[in-house]
């Protein structure tokens, strides 16, 4: 089998298990298994796949067709053209996630050595990699679940993340938050209203529900974060979160009843409102 073979063969096979972006999957499989970039890949495409490498498709792919994460199966994934240790006990980083990293670094262009907590940190993709850009920032990452902390822990060693430090923590205990300490907390917490559990992809059946479950209506952990850490922010610092399709109005006035100001809605890639953030007044 070729590697163009074999790419088509991956692309009918994902198209047929359900897989949305088959075309993109496809050929992040191919990568993965050859070891090739996209430029190598059309210029060898005619080239054979080794045995262990056929054997190394079917494998994924059996995988992949019980909707088992791709994340997962690569053990790996970029956030913000950085890599990441993915696997079961850890939500995968999300490519709308960028936007808050994004708006959270507008923000800090204005600070000087900023002190910025991450809760419930999971992989640690936003509070690495605010870390990494801002070389004068000190990241303190929360998070509750020991098999997601090994993970945060995991990536700040792999992207050397010399000022970000991990622990673990509860959101829903506020001891130990410092008052005024930090220029930015930030979070990405779980944000699916029960309801909603069993309507949402295949694959989400195999990351940990405690990273998704966000009580009745999805809002449990933006009140707790509102209620317990508010204290913990300088006057003028910022408080971002991000939220889920049609959270947005609810958090915007969670954040103005609770009195922050300048409060500000982002949308993602595809026009969502996807970041609410509000200012300590």
């Amino acid at each position: 089998m070729t590697i163009f073979e074999a790419y088509n063969s991956t692309k009918k096979r994902l198209e047929a298990a359900g897989i949305e972006d088959y075309v993109f999957e496809a050929k992040q499989i191919i990568k993965h298994i050859t070891g090739l970039n996209n430029t190598q890949i059309l210029t060898l495409y005619n080239n054979s796949l080794t045995k262990f490498q056929e054997n190394n498709l079917t494998a994924l792919l059996r995988q992949r067709e019980i909707r088992y994460p791709l994340q997962y199966i690569f053990g790996e994934w970029d956030f913000y053209g950085r890599g990441f240790y993915v696997g079961p006990g850890v939500l995968v980083p999300r490519a709308d996630t960028e936007t808050l990293v994004e708006h959270c670094l507008e923000f800090l262009k204005q600070c000087e050595n900023p002190q910025i907590l991450d809760l419930c940190a999971g992989s640690g993709a936003i509070g690495i990699t605010l870390a990494k850009e801002i070389a004068s920032a000190e990241v303190l990452m929360l998070e509750k679940y020991p098999e997601a902390l090994s993970y945060t822990q995991k990536n700040i060693a792999r992207n050397g993340a010399e000022n970000a430090k991990a622990a673990e923590g509860d959101i829903f205990v506020s001891d130990g938050a410092e008052p005024c300490r930090y220029d930015l907390i930030v979070s990405n917490p779980p944000y699916i209203p029960k309801a909603e559990m069993k309507t949402i992809s295949p694959e989400t059946e195999f990351e940990p529900e405690t990273a998704l479950l966000g009580g009745e209506d999805g809002l449990d952990f933006y009140r707790a974060i509102i209620k317990n850490y508010t204290q913990s922010l300088k006057k003028g610092g910022m408080l971002a979160f991000e939220v889920g399709i049609n959270q947005f109005e609810s958090v915007v006035g969670l954040l103005t009843e609770a009195g922050f100001g300048n409060v500000t809605v982002k949308n993602d890639l595809n026009g969502i409102g996807r970041v609410v953030s509000g200012i300590n007044i």
